[in-house]
């Protein structure tokens, strides 16, 4: 458990992240704004997911860089777009210590973006790496930390539909260790395939 919480908060916690992962489902099934085909959706019959797993889920420091760069983020698609490194959470998975850069694409934005890839990438989940939102509203402590939880960690929408183009991972954000928490691999995926190699952000 983190942060010292009891066996009815973390039962409170996984019903409503299973409700969430339900409203999902429901919004890809039947919206019209789904990233699945209309042609598609007959075929459709929900998101896979990891079980809930408490383990996987942190409150964090944000170490704010001082010096916030501006980084060029490669798309899918062959684009390029600019984010700021805001800041990185380090955290222990394991027994190793890894750590995470968080980007914001406008600075004037309180929410924090996440991309990351890990050793489940290619395997359980998707090649090209997941996304995690961090809103302070939402996941801001009393304490002032901020709640980073894999099991909400989703897939691109460029995996559904070709249609899309996303931002990819940087290498700084491959772990080489397995999150096996949050949305893994659409069976159904038409979208790029893409895997990467090299050093990865957690320490022996």
């Amino acid at each position: 458990m983190q942060g010292g919480q009891t066996i009815m908060e973390i039962s409170e916690w996984a019903m409503d992240l299973e409700r969430e992962r339900g409203r999902k489902n429901a919004f890809f099934a039947e919206h019209w704004q789904s990233p699945i085909a209309p042609e598609d959706r007959r075929k459709f019959k929900g998101l896979d997911y990891f079980l809930p797993d408490p383990g996987y889920r942190f409150e964090l420091e944000l170490h704010e860089h001082e010096e916030k760069k501006l980084v060029k983020m490669a798309y899918t698609k062959g684009q390029e777009r600019d984010f700021t490194r805001w800041g990185e959470f380090r955290f222990i998975v394991g027994g190793k210590e890894c750590k995470l850069q968080a980007y914001k694409s406008n600075p004037e934005d309180e929410r924090l973006f996440i991309l990351f890839r890990d050793a489940t990438s290619g395997k359980e989940t998707y090649g090209a790496g997941r996304y995690l939102d961090v809103e302070p509203e939402r996941d801001r402590t009393a304490e002032d930390k901020w709640s980073l939880d894999f099991n909400k960690a989703y897939n691109p929408w460029c995996v559904y539909s070709k249609d899309y183009t996303c931002p990819l991972v940087p290498q700084e954000n491959s772990l080489e260790v397995a999150i096996p928490a949050g949305e893994k691999d659409y069976p159904l995926k038409e979208g790029l395939e893409f895997t990467s190699e090299g050093k990865g952000a957690c320490l022996q």
